[in-house]
């Protein structure tokens, strides 16, 4: 599906941030298609992934040495400068005050109450992801936290955030704006590490699970979850050669 721009509160761009840029462009190329050329030397290293001619994604270098290699996702903003004032009224961490972009727009980065890191875009050029939702592209960003009572609230306080949530062995929660479903968030499984910490995972959507992972596996990718069925469609969680995980998905109709 192709998009224009997003409305406030919406995910609309992921990236990743990782030590060697080239190898990363090389393995998201050869797993989704994209083409990821360099930029201008003014952006620091950071590439805009294309798909079929249209943005889908960011690779760029660490801002930190010391910060993991991690997928990020940004939720729209008119007004970066007004939602970090929001993120610290309600508990949270400015990690990267809001910071212009020239011509492209002002990225903001945060940690929410619990720990999880996201960021925010304030759009100007540059309206977010131009493809998503469909094959090789970003589909759903799901939050891990340890709280889920904090997080709504925080999340609600940011962005007006409302949720419907499904109880039972597995509970999750669908985080809505203006009653369209825009993210998910569940409890950090038992089985995961108590170092790890809270935090945004990114989906890309796939055609076939198993015929992906495979093919991840044999350009370096690591698998961390192996391809399991939910409501939403078969899915699977890997983590590729630079050490930033994300999951795949094959969607199902309802959730396309």
């Amino acid at each position: 599906m192709e998009f224009t721009g997003y409305d406030d509160g919406v995910p609309c761009w992921v990236d990743v941030a990782c030590e060697d840029v080239a190898k990363s462009a090389d393995f998201y190329g050869a797993l989704f298609g994209w083409e990821a050329l360099e930029g201008p030397p003014e952006f620091g290293g950071y590439r805009n992934a294309l798909l079929q001619g249209k943005t889908v994604a960011g690779l760029g270098p660490k801002m930190d040495p010391n910060m993991p290699t991690v997928w990020s996702c940004y939720v729209k903003s008119s007004d970066a400068a007004a939602t970090a004032s929001k993120v610290e009224a309600a508990g949270g961490t400015v990690l990267v005050p809001p910071m212009e972009i020239p011509g492209a727009g002002t990225m903001a980065m945060f940690l929410d109450t619990t720990g999880a890191a996201f960021g925010v875009w304030q759009p100007a050029e540059h309206t977010g992801a131009q493809l998503a939702n469909e094959t090789g592209t970003f589909c759903w960003s799901e939050l891990l936290t340890s709280d889920m009572a904090a997080s709504k609230t925080f999340y609600n306080a940011v962005f007006g955030w409302g949720e419907h949530s499904s109880e039972g062995e597995m509970p999750y929660t669908e985080w809505e704006v203006d009653g369209r479903t825009i993210g998910g968030g569940m409890p950090k499984p038992p089985m995961m590490p108590a170092e790890v910490p809270d935090y945004w995972n990114v989906y890309f959507a796939v055609d076939d699970v198993d015929a992906t992972l495979a093919k991840a596996k044999d350009l370096g990718a690591t698998v961390m979850l192996e391809p399991m069925d939910s409501p939403a469609g078969r899915l699977a969680t890997l983590m590729e050669p630079n050490g930033a995980a994300f999951s795949i998905i094959k969607l199902e109709p309802q959730h396309d």
